[in-house]
């Protein structure tokens, strides 16, 4: 009888989906620089996260070619959409954008935190990118919250709607 303490890791889903959200990441800071432009503090605040999101999906992209793991097949998919929640919310506000960022950031730490619950010693390599871009999303979601966030008309709605299409993401992105 094998007991859930028992099973293998899936380190290629999990290195698929993280491939997924760090791309699907740098499209929502794209479509929100599209509408901020270069200009308002917040842009500032969303080009420095962007070049770190930037950075993680580059390392991941190396790791599935390494490890020889299919990517997601909903790549175009999350093209479109993560530029268009980008837009969207930065055509609400600054603070709107800072909402997104809180809560796509809240989720991916909760996330990272049970991937690394998951993995436990198995991959050293996986876990230590993990740990470490769990550790910039934190800040994110920090830099978010203070950057106003909260302030954001409907926070409440938009933060839990958000949370709950990324971790549909994030299902989705595990096998497909």
């Amino acid at each position: 009888m094998t007991r859930p303490g028992d099973r293998k890791p899936d380190a290629a889903s999990m290195l698929r989906v993280d491939q997924a959200g760090e791309y699907g990441a740098t499209r929502i800071y794209a479509g929100q620089l599209a509408v901020l432009g270069d200009r308002a503090p917040a842009a500032r605040i969303v080009a420095g996260m962007a070049a770190q999101e930037e950075a993680h999906r580059d390392r991941f992209d190396a790791m599935i070619v390494e490890r020889g793991v299919r990517p997601t097949a909903l790549q175009p998919l999350w093209n479109a959409a993560g530029f268009a929640l980008g837009a969207v919310t930065a055509a609400i506000g600054p603070e709107a954008a800072m909402a997104c960022t809180a809560a796509i950031e809240t989720e991916i730490d909760r996330h990272y935190g049970k991937q690394l619950e998951e993995l436990g010693d198995s991959d050293p390599e996986l876990s230590d990118r993990i740990r470490e871009f769990q550790a910039d999303e934190v800040a994110h979601r920090d830099h978010a919250l203070a950057a106003g966030a909260e302030r954001a008309p409907a926070y409440p709605l938009m933060f839990h709607a958000i949370r709950l299409g990324c971790r549909a993401a994030i299902a989705l992105s595990k096998r497909i």
